[in-house]
């Protein structure tokens, strides 16, 4: 099992990772698909959404990511400008330029179908993609599937296994733990840190110049997000009247730091991140756009009020990508699959175990900071309000913010002995969203969706 550091992080933008970025690239590799291929007189594009994508996708502006990505643009090309903004520039113009400078027609309005019928049945999220004649008749089709946390597969790369990503790679990884279990065993016979096996395991694929650059970057992106939501005040788009916080919150924090503690900075850390990404600016998946917030508020804060350096910093997202490549693999990172138990609840184990890790943590101790920050959201629903990555998702960062750092801190005063595994702990989120009511997996169907008075 080998998930790789660089994936799980993604530079991109807000509001969803499976319903935005996810999208996106689908509909940009869709786009590459039709070079070259037979185009009449009269041809258009359609994309079908189904499932969680079609009950959700206008509030996290998947129409608006299908037609960025069928006009050319990734996440990370398209998070410097804004997703409102860019598209805005794209919506009227009738028809996608293709490579080759040949036009298709392609109208959003008509041609991004909202079908809020039976979803497709290998994923809550899917869509298909068709090249229509002028009379209506597919010439060509491909069905996409966003599996979370921006990763995307076509129907004929779905498999069976939890991540839906089928057989682990054949490469000759030096580390291949994947189970928690594993990777203790192997930490333990190594002497090595969980950090530095996953290092060795991404050397496989990359020089290391290449891997430092990346989590740098990753490590940039977090950062300058964090700070523009702590500059930024006003309302939020999307019809809510959500707020933003996160500024007059850091404002009163700095005016009287002797007040504060880790828990505000924590909050307004996380929340910062999170209005970004309702904004539809950049973001980084932690391991989704949901939970954006928690791996950078924790890691901020590291920075800022622990003096943690460059080092420390790679170790963390190294320690906490492996935590989140575990989850991935076993379960399921996609609210729409298993709820935000998957989203913040992964991030939240992430980044207790980053932070355990970098404040000298054993690896079992690392192992138990997990546990405990995933035990502690598990059955969590996702259901956003009108389908806005806002109420309760901005909030709720902050809360798995610091569900991580005292998890961190519990299994620091341990020994890494525990009784519940963060394999059992992964296992049995899985089995928790297998269960749960699709109406309270991201379809704005029910829980707070539905019960929130308008005033």
């Amino acid at each position: 099992m080998f998930i790789g550091t660089l994936e799980l992080f993604k530079i991109g933008l807000g509001p969803s990772s499976s319903h935005t970025i996810g999208p996106m690239v689908a509909a940009r590799r869709f786009r590459a698909s039709l070079e070259g291929a037979a185009m009449p007189q009269g041809a258009r594009v359609r994309c079908t959404l189904h499932g969680s994508l079609a009950h959700t996708g206008r509030g996290h502006m998947t129409d608006r990511a299908v037609a960025l990505g069928l006009h050319g643009w990734l996440p990370h090309e398209a998070a410097p400008h804004g997703l409102e903004p860019l598209a805005a520039r794209v919506w009227a113009s009738g028809h996608v330029t293709l490579g080759d400078g040949r036009r298709v027609a392609f109208e959003p309005a008509r041609d991004v179908v909202f079908d809020r019928g039976e979803p497709l049945p290998e994923h809550p999220n899917g869509m298909v993609f068709e090249l229509l004649d002028e009379s209506g008749a597919r010439l060509r089709a491909e069905t996409w599937f966003s599996i979370g946390g921006g990763f995307v597969r076509r129907r004929e790369e779905m498999a069976p296994g939890p991540d839906g990503t089928g057989a682990a790679e054949a490469l000759d990884f030096p580390f291949p733990f994947a189970t928690a279990r594993e990777m203790i065993e192997m930490a333990e016979a190594s002497r090595l840190t969980v950090a530095e096996m996953k290092r060795r395991n991404e050397l496989v694929r990359m020089p290391e110049a290449e891997l430092e650059e990346g989590l740098d970057a990753v490590w940039d992106a977090m950062r300058r997000s964090i700070e523009a939501g702590l500059a930024a005040e006003g309302v939020l788009p999307g019809g809510l009247g959500t707020r933003r916080r996160a500024c007059a919150l850091h404002r009163r924090l700095r005016a009287d730091p002797a007040r504060a503690e880790a828990n505000d900075w924590l909050c307004a850390y996380a929340m910062a991140v999170n209005e970004e990404n309702a904004a539809g600016r950049l973001v980084v998946t932690a391991p989704t756009n949901g939970a954006a917030g928690v791996v950078p508020a924790v890691l901020y804060h590291l920075v800022r009020h622990r003096g943690a350096g460059r080092r420390e910093i790679r170790d963390f997202l190294l320690t906490a990508a492996a935590i989140g490549g575990l989850v991935k693999h076993n379960a399921s990172i996609s609210g729409a699959e298993v709820g935000c138990q998957g989203e913040v609840g992964t991030a939240a184990a992430m980044a207790a175990a980053g932070l355990c890790a970098v404040r000298g943590g054993s690896p079992r101790q690392v192992e138990n900071a997990a546990e405990i920050a995933l035990e502690h959201h598990l059955g969590m629903t996702c259901d956003p309000v009108r389908g806005l990555v806002q109420i309760p998702c901005i909030e709720r960062n902050g809360f798995g913010a610091l569900k991580a750092y005292a998890a961190a801190a519990l299994a620091l005063h341990g020994d890494g002995s525990h009784r519940v595994s963060l394999d059992g702990c992964i296992a049995a989120m899985r089995q928790t969203g297998e269960e749960m009511s699709v109406r309270l997996k991201e379809t704005a169907l029910g829980g707070l969706a539905v019960n929130v008075t308008e005033c």
